[in-house]
């Protein structure tokens, strides 16, 4: 085998789980591989993570535009050029995958422009548009290889329209109406940016509330924030069918024991995804699949020896910190280190929306139903002058703690700024902060987070300006 084909440690996927992992494995001294067949940085940098916010953001702007009087400000004929708005966001995917590139450069990654297949014991295939480049070998494997869309059977995204995320990113024209079925945190940012540039926007969710992976107070609060902005929402909703028009679909909703058809010209599926666990050479492996994600252990460990999975191809939560988080933990532990294993309970999620949604934890629900005496603090965003002087006045912060030992169980926010707050309350439970170091550390005076402070002294009925 000639010394270009062999390494230590080959890597399929360059996405946020892939390529940290190759870049920590060089940092061991590890020859390392990566096998990319379509972008370096995966989903999160080419079509999720990255370009959405780059859309939210216009979309905030323009927001803002239209409520310049309330800041002592005054225009008129305010309009937007979404073929430029959508330009800026791939701009910005581009700009990180070539960082992304010069990274791998630079630490010395070989990348390998195809797709990886297994190929026995140490071995992996590697071709392109049919044809066979490599064979490599290595000691040790990481599948990286990410998720796609969930396809609804009677709902499948034809790219016309029904879209996926990916038809969602860039729309040549915006739809006077959209229909969003699934209210996580992909389905809620493309209804804030619609909403934002004037779409007539409905959600629909199968589940009792929207955001159903948060707090329940969260949830509701959200919900009402979201329908004064003028977004229709339905939950407890199933599609029951959908009849495609030649510029628009009527979907069929049963809600509340009633049917009723509503007519949108675009429709955005937003219901989970499938692991890409085909054309992997699982087949007569101990690697376990199950639900279409394979099976780890805190390591990222299968149940084949050599062989490791990371990021969304191996289970909840599909988040790209997460992967990120899962490539180092599985990198150190393959060179000899020993790293703490993952703790899913400390990995934040956010949601990008207008308001943000951001929490840690375990809910106020989830800590009850786990046998604990739970101490609540809330804490509103109208006590709080930095966010009232920025005029942004609507949200909350809620915290809970065990009564028994003050351990931080969990924190949830929603208002400006949170996804950038909720870090202060992930560095609490990783540090195993109790309340009483939270209501001692001082916290910067005019901020947003001084929010997160009072709902600490809330929970213990210290609580100052509210």
């Amino acid at each position: 085998m000639a010394d270009d084909q062999n390494f230590d440690l080959i890597i399929v996927g360059g996405g946020p789980g892939g390529y940290v992992a190759a870049i920590r494995a060089a940092q061991l001294k590890l020859k390392v591989a990566v096998v990319e067949g379509k972008h370096l940085g995966g989903i999160c940098l080419n079509w999720g993570c990255i370009p959405t916010k780059a859309l939210l953001r216009s979309s905030e702007i323009n927001h803002l535009l239209h409520h310049l009087d309330e800041f002592g400000f005054k225009a008129d004929n305010i309009t937007f050029d979404l073929e430029k708005i959508v330009k800026r966001s791939r701009a910005v995917a581009k700009q990180l995958t070539s960082g992304v590139t010069h990274l791998l450069k630079k630490n010395k990654v070989t990348v390998f422009d195809g797709f990886g297949k297994l190929a026995g014991a140490g071995k992996l295939d590697v071709a392109k548009d049919g044809k066979k480049i490599a064979t490599l070998t290595a000691k040790n494997i990481i599948l990286a290889t990410g998720a796609r869309p969930r396809q609804i059977p009677g709902i499948e995204v034809d790219g016309k329209l029904i879209w996926s995320y990916f038809e969602a990113m860039v729309p040549t024209e915006l739809p006077k109406s959209l229909l969003i079925i699934g209210s996580g945190a992909i389905g809620i940012e493309f209804a804030s940016f619609y909403q934002n540039l004037g779409a007539r926007v409905t959600v629909v969710e199968m589940l009792d509330r929207i955001l159903p992976v948060e707090d329940a107070e969260v949830s509701a609060f959200a919900r009402k924030a979201f329908e004064k902005q003028g977004i229709e929402i339905f939950t407890s909703a199933t599609v029951k069918g959908v009849e495609k028009g030649d510029a628009s679909v009527t979907v069929t909703l049963e809600a509340a024991g009633k049917e009723q058809k509503i007519t949108a010209e675009r429709v955005i599926s937003a219901v989970g995804i499938v692991g890409n666990t085909e054309n992997l050479g699982l087949e007569g492996t101990g690697v376990k699949v199950e639900r279409t994600h394979v099976v780890v252990d805190g390591y990222g460990r299968t149940g084949e020896p050599g062989i490791y999975a990371i990021g969304d191809l191996a289970g909840p939560p599909w988040l790209a910190h997460k992967a990120s988080h899962e490539g180092v933990i599985c990198v150190e532990a393959i060179a000899g280190l020993n790293p703490h294993p993952l703790e899913p309970g400390n990995i934040p999620g956010c949601t990008y929306a207008r308001p943000q949604i951001a929490s840690v934890g375990l809910t106020e629900q989830k800590a009850k139903e786990s046998g604990y005496e739970a101490r609540v603090g809330r804490f509103p965003f109208i006590g709080n002058g930095k966010a009232i002087a920025m005029g942004e006045p609507e949200g909350f912060i809620k915290t809970i703690f065990d009564a028994k030992t003050g351990e931080l169980l969990g924190a949830h926010m929603i208002g400006a700024e949170v996804t950038e707050m909720i870090q202060g309350f992930v560095i609490a439970r990783t540090l195993e902060t109790t309340e009483k170091e939270l209501m001692e550390t001082v916290f910067p005076h005019p901020t947003v987070s001084e929010a997160m402070h009072e709902s600490v002294l809330d929970a213990y009925g210290q609580v100052i300006h509210f």
